[in-house]
């Protein structure tokens, strides 16, 4: 009898792990995300990248890797259109900010631009891995972010210079559409 307790005991936990943790497992991230964007680099970069979109209770969880970047801070922000026809991703106009009434902010400030991301940091390996919750972005609606394009810069955003923080050059651009 012991040993089927335990034997069951076993079998309950790796449930447990394998369907609790899909914030560390890239496959049901996929899986339950409500929008991606997929990030090609804009000419003469590497950068490149998937990122989920998955509403929860409490926001928009932004999950996902990006890769090619040179080690340290880069700024992360949602641009107004979703176009990354131009070779440096220009064509993505400024930062998304629906009301434009906001200044440029860190994202946890009161008053930002509603693609205010700040930073994602690249490791030594030149990768970043992302997972944060945002409460101010919508994937539905008429503010919603679908459509417009996610852009990742060169330098860190400093996230405070009008009108989009100093992060200079995009190194990547993707439009976010619906799963």
């Amino acid at each position: 009898m012991k040993r089927k307790t335990y034997l069951l005991g076993v079998s309950a936990l790796l449930v447990v792990t394998i369907c609790g943790c899909e914030s560390t497992r890239q496959g049901l991230v996929s899986q339950k995300a409500d929008a991606l964007v997929v990030l090609s680099p804009t000419q003469g970069n590497n950068v490149q990248g998937t990122i989920y979109f998955t509403k929860l209770r409490e926001g928009i969880r932004i999950q996902g890797e990006v890769t090619g970047l040179k080690p340290g801070m880069h700024g992360f922000h949602i641009h107004e259109k979703g176009d990354c026809s131009a070779p440096d991703a220009m064509s993505a106009g400024p930062h998304y900010d629906p009301t434009h009434q906001m200044p440029h902010g860190a994202p946890t400030s009161v008053q930002r631009h509603m693609g205010d991301f700040g930073n994602i940091e690249a490791n030594a390996a030149g990768i970043a891995k992302i997972n944060i919750v945002d409460r101010t972005i919508t994937l539905d609606g008429p503010d919603t972010i679908v459509g417009h394009a996610v852009i990742v810069h060169a330098d860190p955003d400093d996230l405070k210079s009008q009108p989009a923080g100093k992060a200079g050059a995009r190194i990547a651009c993707g439009v976010i559409g619906k799963k």
